[in-house]
């Protein structure tokens, strides 16, 4: 993997494969470079996909993380983002998953030179009970790092962006938890870029990019509406609904519905 410096001289790793217009994929919570390989795979014949280990994560260097939260945390982030676009080249175009995807609109809202922006199911829960529920899990999401206790961590993570129960069970037993665990620390960021857990829609009417909203037609009621919420606020948007899918999105679905429409804007783009 090749290696840049954000702002902060955090090192962030990242990975360049295929050919075409620049495309930086943001990873969720937990996620690194290597869980976003089967995506960029799919989107390399074309696209020169650009992947990268969020800050705590794989290759790149930690900077604190777990340590930094609230503005300070995202501000980080954000930075780190703008790093790997410019290694990623002029005209880049960003997909953020999940929680990526509340990291990728903050930098787009910041300023961040993305003209095609396209995110799916950023785990955002509007609505006064949503918000409590929010509230709650992120005290509890503290409280738990702070005490070590990393498997619950990431057990109330995944149950907060709507893994169900079933499926959490499963992955305590299987060959990946312990990675999970290791990863822990950097939830502080993830749960820090939601906010409060509402749709930030005053703060995101300044994201020009074109953008894409994608959330899946069996994921919860609540994902899938605050889907549309976030279309709403966003001033160039489109939603769409892929059916069959839950937050698990599977890569073969979801890569021809982002080539579609980061290839489709290019063309019009540059034609215009």
């Amino acid at each position: 993997m090749d290696r840049i410096l954000s702002a902060d001289s955090t090192p962030i790793a990242y990975r360049r494969r295929g050919e075409g217009p620049p495309l930086v994929l943001v990873g969720g919570a937990l996620g690194t470079a290597a869980a976003d390989a089967p995506l960029a795979a799919l989107l390399a014949p074309r696209f020169t996909v650009v992947t990268y280990d969020r800050r705590g994560r794989g290759a790149s260097g930690s900077g604190g993380a777990g340590g930094a939260g609230g503005v300070a945390g995202v501000r980080r982030e954000i930075e780190d983002l703008a790093a790997v676009v410019t290694a990623a080249g002029p005209g880049a175009s960003v997909f953020g998953m999940s929680s990526g995807g509340a990291l990728a609109l903050e930098a787009a809202a910041a300023g961040l030179p993305v003209e095609l922006l396209a995110v799916y199911e950023p785990p955002y829960t509007p609505g006064a009970s949503g918000l409590l529920l929010k509230a709650r899990a992120s005290d509890r999401l503290h409280r738990l790092l702070a005490a070590g206790d990393r498997a619950g961590a990431v057990e109330l993570f995944l149950a907060a962006t709507g893994v169900d129960p079933a499926t959490v069970d499963r992955m305590r037993r299987a060959p990946l938890w312990p990675g999970l665990e290791a990863l822990a620390p950097t939830l502080a960021y993830d749960d820090a870029v939601l906010g409060d857990g509402a749709v930030p829609a005053e703060r995101f009417a300044a994201v020009t990019a074109r953008t894409l909203v994608v959330c899946g037609g069996f994921s919860s009621a609540r994902s899938r509406a605050a889907t549309r919420t976030l279309a709403e606020a966003l001033p160039r948007a489109r939603h769409r609904t892929l059916t069959g899918q839950t937050h698990e999105v599977a890569p073969q679905v979801l890569a021809p519905v982002l080539a579609d429409f980061f290839a489709r804007d290019v063309y019009v783009r540059q034609a215009s």
